[in-house]
């Protein structure tokens, strides 16, 4: 698939072209640990390779927090962030839980002012398509064109196909973040902890290094040793005192 040329022949578009587009997904999401990371990746990758889109962006909701927003293209940002108002396609796509089409937005009259900075902004046609990632944490994607009636049924069916994978992928980032922040948590409490403490700022001093390397070089060595953290911060507090005694 050339994705240079944006033909408005994507009714063409084949089974093998929809699984290349969702490997590259994949690809470009599978280790990300950031989810902001992730959604600047997704919306990037699904403008590249659609033809006829000439630009994406996510809207986020997430509990307990202003909404979230990515965008392909940074000048065309606002037309997922919600605080220009409520009143868009991704809002209307989240709320009702299904896919909003807007083809021709000169014949549009669902959302007046977005769709007035739309065209502002050199936007004909949108697709929307809600994506759920887990229990605190849902949103849309959206797909625009330049140009009017460009968008069709294959173009519905790639946003309801990104949707699915995306909402999959972006839940593994969530996974990865939240095991991330549990790591840093476990990280505080062990240097705060006695023996493990006094460990790592031996290691820090013996290899002027930061305390999480020091604390890494103590798990890497329990881990060969194949005996508790604490065993061998104890070990090595007790080699040490033994030295400074002789």
């Amino acid at each position: 698939m050339n994705l240079d040329t944006r033909e408005p022949v994507f009714d063409t578009l084949g089974a093998l072209e929809a699984a290349a587009l969702l490997r590259e997904l994949t690809a470009g999401l599978i280790a990300v640990a950031d989810f902001d990371d992730a959604l600047t990746r997704l919306v990037r990758i699904a403008r590249d390779a659609v033809p006829g889109v000439d630009c994406c962006g996510f809207t986020a909701l997430r509990a307990g927090e202003p909404a979230g927003v990515a965008a392909s293209d940074t000048g065309r940002a606002e037309l997922d962030d919600l605080r220009h108002g409520p009143e868009t396609p991704a809002m209307t796509a989240i709320h009702r839980r299904e896919m909003i089409i807007a083809p021709d937005l000169d014949r549009e009259a669902r959302w007046p002012a977005w769709t007035g900075r739309a065209r502002g902004l050199g936007v004909r046609g949108a697709i929307s398509a809600p994506v759920d990632v887990d229990e605190q944490v849902i949103g849309a994607i959206n797909l625009y064109a330049e140009s009017a009636d460009v968008l069709s049924p294959g173009h519905q069916l790639v946003a309801m196909l990104l949707a699915e994978h995306a909402g999959l992928l972006l839940a593994a980032v969530r996974d990865r973040e939240r095991q991330a922040a549990r790591a840093d948590q476990l990280d505080s409490a062990l240097l705060e902890e006695g023996v493990v403490g006094q460990a790592v700022g031996v290691i820090m001093t013996q290899r002027g290094c930061p305390a999480p390397e020091a604390l890494a070089v103590l798990r890497t060595a329990a881990s060969s040793l194949d005996i508790p953290l604490r065993e061998v911060a104890e070990r090595l507090i007790r080699t040490v005192s033994r030295s400074r005694d002789n």
